[in-house]
């Protein structure tokens, strides 16, 4: 049996502190991943897709695409 757990806010510092590891060539080539697959993979490139300038349609798609049955409506909230 699957639980899932509520939705909870991933902190912007957390956030802020995991692009700058991955914005850092001296740290590349870099994989990306989550532990627990809770979407925190997502909502990180997300970021770094809008720091690489992508259009939010381009970053939902992308998204949509890899995430594909586990997508949350709130992980693509701008909030």
């Amino acid at each position: 049996m699957c639980i899932q757990e509520p939705f909870v806010n991933i902190p912007e510092d957390t956030i802020r502190e995991a692009l700058k590891v991955v914005l850092d060539v001296r740290n590349h080539p870099v994989i990306i991943h989550c532990k627990r697959g809770k979407h925190r993979t997502g909502c990180l490139v997300g970021c770094y897709r809008k720091l690489q300038k992508w259009c939010l349609s381009s970053v939902f798609d992308e998204y949509q695409r890899f995430a594909a049955a586990k997508a949350r409506v709130s992980d693509q909230s701008l909030e």
